[in-house]
């Protein structure tokens, strides 16, 4: 019996050995710098890194859409226009299965910013989102000024020009994953189904990740 018992033992040793102890981390992306301060008495050296700067946009209903309003939520970004005749509707096509996968959860956000705010007004945008089949407050579609969404962009790491040399707009084709604390976390070819797979995957190891306190 004794025998006995040390094998069950050791097969569950084998078997939580095989477990892995910590769930996978996604890195942190984007610039960092150490901070020096003083915790109990000791000299403490911190890194922080860089986040999202506030906003304030429209989405596609016309609601006002700032910084706050991803407070505490995980969230994907990109960068589109509707009338894109290349890499938009590969993109968007592809980010309906990051939308139906999550589209239940309330802590979850996708957010498309159009780099064209001449054309793509609301009613063009609600018009691009019905035609998507996307509903709700899962996904919105943003717009602001110009400068406002040009210089967000370098903040998610992305580029995007306003017009090349035969008269296109363009852009990265990058899906961008935040965290809550508006740390970029991760990117995505969002023109590629396995890096798309790749980044439901990683919504869901940041979904696991321990609550932090988010960035103000």
């Amino acid at each position: 019996m004794k025998k006995l018992l040390l094998l069950s033992a050791a097969g569950l040793a084998f078997l939580n050995a095989c477990k892995p102890n910590n769930q996978a981390k996604l890195p942190i992306l984007g610039n960092r710098e150490p901070v020096t301060k003083t915790v109990d008495g000791k000299t403490v050296t911190d890194t922080v890194y860089s986040t999202i700067p506030g906003f304030k946009f429209v989405n596609q209903y016309a609601d006002t859409i700032t910084s706050k309003s991803l407070d505490g939520k995980i969230y994907v970004a990109d960068f589109f226009f509707t009338t894109c005749p290349s890499i938009c509707p590969v993109m968007h096509r592809n980010m309906l299965n990051v939308y139906n996968e999550f589209k239940t959860d309330d802590n979850f956000r996708i957010i498309s910013h159009t780099i064209d705010p001449k054309y793509d007004t609301v009613p063009v945008l609600k018009r691009y989102a019905d035609k998507l089949g996307i509903s709700g407050n899962t996904w919105w579609l943003l717009l602001g000024t110009k400068e406002e969404t040009y210089g967000i962009a370098r903040n998610y790491l992305v580029s995007v020009q306003e017009k090349n040399p035969q008269g296109e707009y363009v852009h990265d084709g990058y899906f961008i994953l935040v965290d809550k604390q508006k740390r970029i976390r991760g990117t995505y070819d969002g023109t590629d189904p396995a890096q798309v797979t790749k980044l439901i995957a990683d919504v869901k190891i940041l979904k696991a990740e321990p609550d932090e306190t988010p960035a103000k």
